[in-house]
């Protein structure tokens, strides 16, 4: 198997080959659990730096915002669309 390069790495290539082989013997269980608790610190990351930049956005403007950087203008213009069609 070829291995993939990082384009920019700050860890050595001995950690991680220890952390890779920590990781391979994981369960899919903990490997999961990672997954998601990264993609977490993410989104929360990405929301405070929409927040950050925006602060004249409510949490709705600024949760479609997310969604149209995220997922696209017109996932945002569908999702606000129907938003308002429900609150009505």
């Amino acid at each position: 198997m070829r291995r993939m390069q990082p384009v920019v790495s700050d860890t050595d290539e001995d950690t991680e080959r220890v952390h890779l082989n920590l990781l391979r013997r994981s369960s899919p269980g903990r490997r999961l659990g990672l997954a998601l608790s990264i993609s977490s610190t993410v989104v929360g990351l990405s929301r405070r730096g929409l927040a950050r930049t925006h602060p004249g956005l409510t949490e709705d403007e600024l949760a479609l915002l997310f969604v149209e950087r995220n997922y696209g203008r017109r996932l945002a213009d569908d999702l606000r669309a129907f938003l308002i069609t429900r609150g009505s």
